[in-house]
């Protein structure tokens, strides 16, 4: 199975989203898809992401990244069937896919928590210098697992920075600093947002006595590098919950050593 037809099995159509919805994606580098995560959906994400933080202590996040002032998980797509609703949701997948050209896999699945009064993260895109405009390797979602307000430490964007080819590191003198374009994402608990990850955003600062709570699905093309090798990382508990179209998205095969 190819990933056209994965998508196809997966409810991903040519209207799926619709014109105005990838129109405002286009010239924007992200979109508001709305809720997605049910109430039950919300409330057993947020329970696991308590128990892995509890259970991984300080080694969480190692196996992708770890960040001063954030809670940081990785590898969730192994941690429980309720993850694997990143690699499977129509309207998220259609929305990837148009960034993608249609040419997608998992890269990771990670959390993230910005601290109380910390996360604060300069702007940045999750891709280099594009060489060539429009030929985009990267795009991610954010999750919402807690309402984002402006006071909590939502994560923003500058709409159409896309269209740049710079990076912010070699465009402004503080990518820290407040952005005159920047756009706060602010949205409800089980709200979707995708942006494409060559548009310059990052973590404000949370302002607030309790944590922010998000996970991150970031795709990437299938000739390029997962930021978590998923094929190195697939569990056998995994594999077996996942249909074929879900395996195809996460760009895993079977391993030789369990077809024996």
């Amino acid at each position: 199975m190819d990933i056209a037809q994965a998508l196809t099995e997966l409810g991903v159509h040519d209207d799926t989203l619709t014109q105005d919805e990838k129109t405002f994606l286009d010239d924007n580098g992200y979109l508001p898809l709305g809720r997605i995560l049910t109430d039950e959906q919300l409330e057993a994400l947020r329970a696991r992401q308590d128990e892995l933080l509890a259970e991984e202590g300080d080694s969480a996040g190692l196996e992708v990244h770890q960040e001063a002032g954030a809670d940081r998980l990785s590898d969730l797509i192994n941690k429980g069937e309720m993850y694997h609703v990143v690699i499977t949701h129509p309207r998220l997948l259609a929305a990837i896919a148009h960034v993608l050209k249609g040419d997608l896999k998992l890269s990771s699945l990670n959390s993230r928590s910005a601290q109380p009064r910390k996360g604060l993260q300069g702007l940045h895109a999750d891709w280099g210098e594009q060489e060539t405009l429009g030929d985009y390797q990267v795009c991610n979602s954010v999750w919402l697992l807690d309402d984002f307000t402006l006071e909590n430490g939502a994560t923003r964007v500058v709409p159409g920075s896309n269209k740049q080819s710079k990076t912010p590191h070699q465009v402004l003198a503080d990518p820290s600093a407040p952005h005159p374009d920047e756009v706060v994402l602010q949205g409800e608990a089980g709200e979707v947002i995708v942006f494409n990850a060559h548009t310059w955003h990052g973590g404000t600062l949370n302002r607030t006595e309790k944590p922010r709570r998000a996970m991150h699905g970031y795709f990437t093309r299938r000739h390029q590098p997962q930021q978590l090798d998923q094929q190195k990382y697939i569990r056998k508990a995994t594999w077996d919950k996942l249909s074929p179209a879900a395996r195809v998205v996460l760009g895993v095969v079977e391993p030789e050593e369990w077809m024996r």
